[in-house]
């Protein structure tokens, strides 16, 4: 059977590929941004009803993160709207152990409509098509927490799990977490992503507040200062975002993407050749 499906952030890391996989397998797709028609803004909740006509089943990816101000009323906002326009099912991305994402996750669960959760650790996109590409290409990653040992996740396996969930109707009311393999830290990662590239790229542990204060001077908002502060001290330093995962192998029957095939698809693709004068 074919649906009609919402990918609200299509044009994200895990959104585009989810919309791609659903598009692959013969779904009709409908993107959901603030520069599609018809156009979809978390920020204006009139954009909701009108992004949802149509459609049966909805990917929610809520930007920047659902930390933030606001996220818990604009999820409350779009779950009555996906139940008055009479949508089957909602895949609701979530953070691994926010506090925050956990609320959001509890008005889906509550909204009276079919849903699965799928919480995800931190990406391994972040550093190919994130914040912190630049610091590769510079070759210096200089992030706080060198003692949190994280199991990054593949984009991919994200949007192979969550096309697999909205989908399949037996993962009705599951939280599914997905993780990489294996831990790592901040300068392991830097140590694989230097094999990988033949380049040295340094692991520099700084503290939260020089980050931010990194952050302040490089003009960016506080709001993603705040966020960003929030998501290391909070996040990284939950030791429940430090445990391995075997969702992506039981949902999809085969192993999570290991970083070093991260590493090895990207140097392949060239996204690390750039140097930051090009």
């Amino acid at each position: 059977m074919k649906h009609n499906i919402l990918v609200i952030g299509g044009t994200g890391k895990t959104g585009r590929r989810v919309a791609e996989n659903l598009t692959a397998s013969g779904h009709n797709v409908r993107i959901g941004t603030r520069r599609t028609t018809p156009t979809f803004d978390w920020e204006d909740h009139s954009t909701f009803a009108p992004a949802l006509k149509g459609i049966d089943r909805a990917y929610i990816v809520y930007y920047p993160d659902l930390a933030v101000p606001g996220a818990k009323e604009a999820i409350t906002a779009l779950t009555e709207a996906a139940l008055k326009e009479g949508l089957e099912k909602v895949v609701l991305l979530s953070g691994k152990g926010e506090a925050e994402a956990e609320a959001c996750e509890e008005i889906v669960a509550n909204s009276g409509l079919n849903y699965t959760l799928v919480r995800a650790s931190w990406f391994n996109q972040n550093f190919s098509e994130g914040a912190f590409r630049d610091s590769i290409l510079a070759g210096q990653v200089a992030l706080p927490m060198p003692e949190a040992e994280i199991p990054f996740v593949d984009a991919s396996d994200i949007a192979d799990v969550v096309s697999k969930v909205l989908i399949d109707d037996s993962y009705n009311g599951e939280t599914i977490t997905v993780t990489g393999p294996r831990k790592m830290t901040f300068k392991a990662l830097a140590e694989a992503i230097s094999a990988g590239t033949g380049r040295t790229i340094q692991y520099v542990p700084i503290s939260i507040e020089a980050f931010k204060e990194g952050m302040k001077a490089a003009g960016l908002p506080d709001s993603y200062v705040w966020l960003f502060g929030y998501l290391f001290k909070e996040v990284l330093g939950n030791p429940e975002n430090q445990t391995v995962s075997n969702d992506v192998e039981r949902v999809l029957g085969r192993k999570a993407t290991d970083f070093s095939e991260f590493v090895a698809n990207t140097v392949a693709e060239g996204t690390w050749n750039q140097s930051l004068a090009d």
